[in-house]
C-alpha cells in the first residue's frame, strides 16, 4: 500500500536518499591493490619544504611535529604493504557543517580496515573533552554514505587552547587508549589540530609515545586552500552547486516577471569564493567581490552608484530587472564603513551609560553628534535601522557582530534613496534573499562524494603509517588525482587576533590576479548590459553535470575542461 511505503520513506529513507547510499565514489587509483580492492597508502617525502611565512616562529612554537616532519610535504607512493593492527583512532567534527563529511568518516574506517578500531566523537570539540566517545560500526557507515550533514557525529565550535583543555584531552586519550585523532574541519580547526599534535607528541601512553593528530579540511567558504596542493575544501562544491541552482531559478524567474531586482547575499563571511563561483556558474548583472572593494578601496557610495547604474543602463534597454550577488562579510571589507565601524566600537565603550540610557531610536542622534567630518556623514547616509544596528550591544571583543547587518537590505534602501533623488523615472522593484544554511547539509554532489572519500582514505593511511601533524589532501584532479600530506607547520602564519598575536592557518582570500576572478572581471560588463544568465540546475551524483569540477576551481588550476578525472 501507499500509506505504507511513504512511512517507510521517513527517517531519511526517500528514494534519492536509499539509492545514494548504493552508490560508490570514485576512488584514487594508488588506493587500490593488484586485486582492485580498497587498501591504505604509505607515503614518502618529497623533499619540498612548506612555509606560510614566520617559519622560523612556527618551527620554534610547534617544535615536536617540525622536527619529526622536517614541514615536508609528503606524497602517497603505493600501497601500504604492511598495515598495523590494534589501532584505536577517535574522529571528530569541528565547526560548522559541510557536505560530505560523512564520506570523510566512511573513507577513514575504509582505510583502518576490520583490524583496527575508529571511535567517533560526539558533539565536537566539547564532546571531546567530555569524553563523549563510541564506536563506529560498518552498519553505522552503510547508513551515513553519501548523506548530507554532521548529523551522525554533531559538531561545536569549542576552541582547545588552554593548559587546563589540553590535559583533559590528554585524560581522555588515556582512558579510551586512543593512539590518534582525525580532525574534521576548518582553518582554526586544524590550527587547533597542529596545536594538539605538539601537545600530544610524546609521552601520553605507558611506553612514553604520544598521540597521533591529523588534519582534514572542511569549509562550504573555499576558504582553507593551499594553491596546486590543496585546490579547495571539502563542502565547497556541494554548497556552491546548491545557492548556483537557487540563483539560476531566480534568474530565470526575473524575464518571466520582469520587473523585479533580487539582491541575494551568499554565506561566506571572510572571503567571497562562494559569491565568484556562484556568479561563474549563473551569470548574474552584478556581482560584489569583497577583495576587489578592499584592495581598491571602493567607498559605499561608490558601490550603490555602480549598482545603480547598471539598473539604469538596463532599463533604458527595456530589462526593467536583474540579480546581484552579495558576499555575506562585503561591509567588513568596504573601507569607509570599516572606518566607521572601529570608530563606532569605540565610541559604544566610552558612552556606554549614555547609550544603554536611551531608546534604541535616539541612540543615532546621540552617536551622530559624537562623530565629525565624513564619518558623520556617512552614519547620516544609513538607513535609519542600520543606525541602529551599527549602535547594538559589542562582543567580548567589543567588536560589533557585523554578519547580523542585513547588506542587503542596506544596498537595496541606498539604491532606491540614489534612484529616487537622481533618476526618478527608472521604476526598481528590489526583492531580498539570503542563502546560507541552505547549502551546508545537503547530500555531496559527486565531486564532494569522492574528494572527502578519498580524504578519509588519506587520513586513515596517515595514521597507519605513522605520521602526526598533517593535514590530508588531495590535489591533479583531471590527472586521476594526487594524495598529499601537507604539514600543519607549513600553513602557520603570525596573525594579530582577539587583540594579540596567534600563529594560526590564514585564510584564503580571493586573489584579483587570480584567473577566476579575471574571468568575472573580463565578462561582467556584457552580463549587466544584457540577458546571458544560465541555469545550471541540480547538483548530481549521476548524469551529464555530474563530474562537473568547481569553475573557479578548474580555473585557477589551470584545467582544460570543466571534468574531473579519477
Amino acid at each position: 500500500m501507499l500509506t505504507s511505503a511513504l512511512r517507510e520513506m521517513e527517517k531519511g529513507n526517500s528514494i534519492f536518499e536509499r539509492e545514494i547510499r548504493k552508490f560508490q565514489a570514485p576512488v584514487c587509483r594508488i588506493f587500490l591493490d593488484d586485486q582492485g580492492r580498497i587498501a591504505p597508502v604509505v607515503f614518502t617525502s618529497t623533499g619540498q619544504v612548506l612555509s606560510a611565512g614566520n617559519s622560523a616562529a612556527a618551527r620554534q612554537e610547534f617544535s615536536r611535529i617540525a622536527n619529526a616532519g622536517g614541514s615536508r610535504l609528503l606524497q602517497a607512493r603505493g600501497v601500504n604493504p604492511a598495515p598495523p593492527s590494534g589501532k584505536k583512532v577517535a574522529v571528530l567534527f569541528s565547526g560548522g557543517p559541510a557536505a560530505g563529511g560523512h564520506n570523510v568518516i566512511a573513507g577513514l574506517k575504509t582505510a583502518l580496515g576490520k583490524k583496527n578500531t575508529l571511535l567517533g566523537v560526539r558533539g565536537g570539540p566539547a564532546g571531546l573533552l567530555a569524553g563523549s566517545l563510541f564506536k563506529i560500526t560498518d552498519k553505522d557507515i552503510k547508513r551515513i554514505l553519501n548523506t548530507g550533514g554532521f548529523d551522525f557525529l554533531g559538531s561545536d565550535r569549542t576552541k582547545i587552547k588552554t593548559p587546563e583543555q589540553f590535559a583533559q584531552v590528554k585524560k581522555v586519550c588515556v582512558r579510551y587508549k586512543l593512539d590518534a585523532l582525525v580532525i574534521i574541519g576548518g582553518d582554526d580547526s586544524n590550527t587547533n589540530a597542529a596545536l594538539l599534535a605538539e601537545y600530544l607528541f610524546a609521552g601520553v601512553k605507558k611506553d612514553g609515545s604520544g598521540i597521533q593528530v591529523i588534519g582534514v579540511p572542511k569549509t562550504i567558504d573555499g576558504d582553507l586552500q593551499a594553491g596546486r596542493l590543496l585546490p579547495i575544501s571539502f563542502g565547497f562544491d556541494t554548497a556552491t552547486k546548491i545557492y548556483a541552482e537557487l540563483v539560476g531559478n531566480i534568474l530565470q524567474d526575473t524575464p518571466s516577471s520582469r520587473k523585479y531586482w533580487h539582491f541575494i547575499k551568499l554565506m561566506g563571511r571572510a572571503a567571497s569564493h562562494v559569491a565568484l563561483e556562484v556568479a561563474l556558474q549563473t551569470r548574474p548583472a552584478v556581482t560584489l567581490i569583497s577583495e576587489e572593494i578592499a584592495e581598491k578601496k571602493i567607498p559605499l557610495h561608490k558601490i550603490v552608484k555602480s549598482i545603480a547604474d547598471t539598473v539604469v543602463r538596463r532599463y533604458r534597454k527595456g530589462l526593467r530587472y536583474g540579480v546581484v550577488i552579495i558576499p555575506e562579510g562585503l561591509i567588513e571589507f568596504i573601507p569607509d564603513i570599516t572606518s566607521l565601524l572601529k570608530t563606532l566600537n569605540e565610541l559604544t565603550a566610552k558612552y556606554a551609560p549614555e547609550l544603554n540610557g536611551l531608546a534604541l531610536d535616539k541612540r543615532p542622534e546621540f552617536a551622530a553628534r559624537k562623530l565629525s567630518g565624513s564619518k558623520a556623514l556617512l552614519f547620516r547616509s544609513l538607513p535609519g535601522y542600520i543606525q541602529e544596528m551599527l549602535l547594538l550591544d559589542r562582543d567580548s571583543h567589543g567588536n560589533l557582530q557585523v554578519s547580523q547587518v542585513p547588506t542587503e537590505r542596506l544596498l537595496i534602501d541606498m539604491v532606491a534613496a540614489h534612484l529616487k533623488k537622481n533618476v526618478p523615472d527608472v521604476q526598481f522593484s528590489p526583492n531580498s534573499h539570503f542563502f546560507g544554511y541552505e547549502g551546508r547539509c545537503g547530500a555531496p554532489s559527486l565531486f564532494d562524494a569522492a574528494f572527502t572519500f578519498n580524504l578519509g582514505l588519506t587520513a586513515g593511511s596517515l595514521v597507519l603509517a605513522n605520521h602526526t601533524g598533517y593535514m590530508a589532501a588531495f590535489t591533479d584532479l583531471q590527472k586521476g588525482g594526487r594524495v598529499l600530506a601537507i604539514p600543519l607547520t607549513g600553513l602557520l602564519n603570525i596573525e594579530r587576533r582577539h587583540g594579540r598575536e596567534e600563529m594560526v592557518i590564514a585564510k584564503a582570500l580571493v586573489k584579483t590576479n587570480s584567473r577566476a576572478f579575471k574571468f568575472l572581471a573580463s565578462r561582467r560588463r556584457d552580463w549587466a548590459g544584457s540577458d546571458l544568465f544560465t541555469s545550471p540546475g541540480p547538483r548530481q551524483l549521476w548524469g551529464p553535470a555530474a563530474r562537473q569540477t568547481p569553475i573557479s576551481v578548474a580555473l585557477n588550476q589551470g584545467y582544460a575542461n570543466l571534468n574531473f578525472e579519477l
